[in-house]
């Protein structure tokens, strides 16, 4: 392995420069967002039940109106997410199994996580900086009795996904379930804001990483294996201010099902959930506070989704008890009728 030096540093300090890189991002957009004046908030709104569906109350708006430093600790979080889905029984639908995750250390991938090891599953985590986030979620793996590796680094590194990989090969001997969930998200009222650097942190986040992830996963799974890519309700339908994350949760979108089409023959099913607003730090990281607290409200449930209420959809896909039949699918999953 090449030692570290100027052209070739390790990879955690290239982790901590992009974090640094995408809260530089995010300060010139608050600055924005400073000038129109204003938290972003939406006034005028009428009064609403959210729609409560599930074996838990989960929170709705309003929501806490917090704004927070890129990429989000969701130890720091006023409400923290629902995650534990104390309610789902495990069934050993991936028993013996393992997944690697990327941005599984908090919000959607942290759900995941814990399920997949309810499970059965073994589970490596790959986050760019986020300890004490990652921790967590480990000691969550690790208490439904199964083995947590932690693996920091940037997705936007081709070698860093290979090393991963490796790495998680290594450590439990096979590899059954891609999961790629990390994402960068910044808002922005018009084309005009999008400078070359966010666009390229976007585009190289969100969907290079993907390719990435996959191209490095692919030599190690075997006939029953599968790749699970997390898309957006924006890559159907867009938004009018997540236009450089919204393109490319439709690349994804494009890219799971042109991937699944070239490995069908291999017994590799690729698979990709969209889903609609969700309560983790993706959000008060990007949206000013006033936007936060009211954020998912405009679904037809009239709340966002808590993040347990997304994973059981990744274990239905995951498991080739439940989906051996389906590839190639943008599963949505947005509160929202018609999505």
């Amino acid at each position: 392995m090449a030692k570290p030096t100027a052209k070739n540093p390790p990879r955690e300090s290239t982790a901590d420069a992009t974090g640094e890189k995408q809260r530089e991002l995010q300060r010139e957009q608050d600055r924005k967002d400073e000038a129109k004046g204003g938290q972003g908030g939406e006034k005028g709104q009428k009064e609403h039940k959210a729609v409560q569906a599930g074996t838990r109350e989960q929170p709705e708006p309003p929501l806490p109106a917090q704004h927070m430093e890129k990429p989000g600790v969701e130890a720091d979080m006023a409400l923290r997410p629902q995650f534990d889905a104390p309610d789902y029984r495990g069934s050993g639908k991936l028993e013996g199994m393992a997944a690697l995750i990327t941005g599984g250390d908090s919000g959607i991938g942290r759900a995941v996580a814990v399920l997949f090891a309810r499970e059965g599953a073994d589970v490596a985590i790959v986050y760019l900086n986020s300890h004490e986030d990652a921790q967590e979620t480990k000691r969550h793996v690790e208490n439904e009795g199964r083995e947590c590796l932690l693996i920091a680094g940037d997705v936007k590194d081709s070698k860093f996904c290979k090393d991963a990989v490796e790495k998680t090969v290594q450590r439990f001997d096979r590899l059954d379930v891609l999961v790629n969930n990390a994402a960068f998200q910044l808002h922005a009222d018009k084309l005009e804001d999008v400078s070359d650097e966010r666009l390229e942190e976007t585009m190289k986040t969100n969907i290079f990483g993907y390719f990435y992830m996959a191209r490095a996963a692919i030599p190690h799974l075997k006939k029953g294996a599968c790749i699970i890519n997390t898309g957006s309700v924006t890559g159907l339908r867009g938004s009018s201010h997540l236009l450089d994350y919204s393109a490319t949760k439709g690349a994804i979108h494009a890219f799971t099902m042109s991937l699944a089409s070239n490995l069908i023959d291999k017994g590799i099913r690729v698979n990709a959930i969209a889903p609609g607003p969700v309560w983790t730090p993706l959000n008060p990281a990007d949206a000013p506070a006033g936007k936060v607290a009211t954020f998912g409200e405009k679904t037809d449930m009239k709340r966002p989704a808590q993040p347990e209420e997304l994973s059981p959809a990744y274990v239905f896909l995951a498991s080739p008890v439940c989906s051996s039949y389906i590839t190639g699918i943008v599963l949505p999953v947005t509160g929202s009728v018609g999505d």
